[in-house]
């Protein structure tokens, strides 16, 4: 019998975390037991962990009971042993894992490029988070990045589809789009994908702590880069749209406030502030609307076939990294106790931002 470390979060307080130790049972016919390889950490799942219960992340990888459950990091992966005729021990992918060494999957729709987990509790969730690339044959390009692949691109592709997002709708006719915690990988990502996909001119406006002004500046992609407290310096008379990494209500009710009617949209992504305070009281503006990035990818399948907008997205994502290459120091640690440790310094809010954490156990 396998025995399985994982890093348990307390789904009430996020930021609380343990490390269990625990058997996993033998396989049945069809399913496959993996080893989680090197993956990332990053704000991002933390974002996960704080709309767990929302959007359903703790269904991915259920532990025991109500209280604790295990999030989901971008990684790579090894079969380790197989019960599935097609798929032999020895082979790697690369996709959605648990903070876990270890966990048993059942492949199915298995293709030359990779598998998805057709698991019974993972089949309401969405296929892009289920689906499993096969990294044997990987072009040189993206081998290249095997770090950065698991720590910018899927927040790289989430910002490529706000940008795709924001031209499908004319930005809105705003005239700026103003990025709420643009020291994060999404928030800088967005102000990247807004100047190359967004089809006429628009103001990238960047906020941030105080602290982080000067990374956000180092980057060289936002026209304007502020600290939070600094908002209302803004021409409230611009039209604008707020793209929100940091899920404080507190920054979004003053973006409402300052704004009111030039404000043309509202959107929220992630939550880099998750323990901002919650308020709920009626915004002057647009009604504020969560950006879901599945929907924007089933849209485009829709209207491009099937594929064509993720392929964009991974060509973009590549010359991309390449530019950020020497702007982030990647810090690799293993072991369960440092896993746990760095979600919990993560969680906190005290990693850097410069810093991208590539972790195993």
């Amino acid at each position: 019998m396998t025995q399985v470390t994982r890093v348990l979060v307390n789904r009430q307080a996020i930021s609380e975390s343990r490390l269990e130790t625990a058997t996993l049972r033998a396989l049945a016919d069809g399913e496959v037991l993996i080893k989680t390889g090197q993956f990332a950490l990053t704000a991002n799942n933390v974002t996960y962990a704080f709309a767990g219960d929302q959007i359903g992340y703790w269904n991915f990888f259920p532990a025991d009971g109500d209280q604790w459950g295990i999030v989901p990091v971008w990684g790579f992966a090894e079969v380790v042993e197989s019960r599935n005729s097609e798929l032999a021990a020895g082979e790697t992918f690369w996709g959605f894992l648990p903070m876990a060494s270890h966990v048993v999957m059942q492949p199915e729709r298995i293709r030359a490029g990779g598998f998805v987990d057709g698991a019974l509790h993972r089949k309401p969730l969405p296929v892009i988070y289920n689906d499993y690339v096969r990294t044997t044959n990987d072009p040189p390009a993206l081998a290249a990045f095997s770090d950065q692949r698991s720590l910018l691109f899927p927040l790289l592709t989430t910002s490529y589809l706000i940008g795709d997002y924001l031209q499908d709708n004319d930005c809105f006719a705003a005239d700026q789009v103003i990025i709420g915690s643009a020291s994060s990988k999404t928030g800088f990502g967005t102000a990247h994908y807004v100047r190359s996909l967004v089809s006429r001119p628009v103001a990238r406006i960047g906020l941030t702590s105080s602290g982080n002004v000067d990374f956000v500046q180092s980057l060289d992609l936002c026209d304007q880069v502020l600290a939070y407290g600094d908002v209302t310096t803004l021409d409230p008379a611009v039209p604008s749209v707020f793209v929100d990494m940091s899920g404080d209500t507190n920054l979004r009710a003053a973006i409402h406030n300052h704004f009111g009617d030039a404000l043309k949209a509202s959107i929220g992504v992630g939550a880099t502030h998750w323990d901002a305070p919650r308020n709920p009281e009626p915004l002057p503006g647009p009604e504020p609307s969560f950006f879901f990035a599945p929907s924007q990818i089933v849209k485009r399948n829709a209207e491009w076939g099937d594929g064509v907008l993720m392929r964009k997205a991974q060509e973009a994502n590549v010359a991309f990294v390449a530019q950020l290459k020497d702007r982030l120091t990647i810090s690799h640690q293993q072991g369960g106790d440092a896993v746990n440790s760095a979600y919990q310094t993560m969680a906190n809010g005290t990693t850097p931002p410069s810093q991208g954490l590539i972790l195993a156990f």
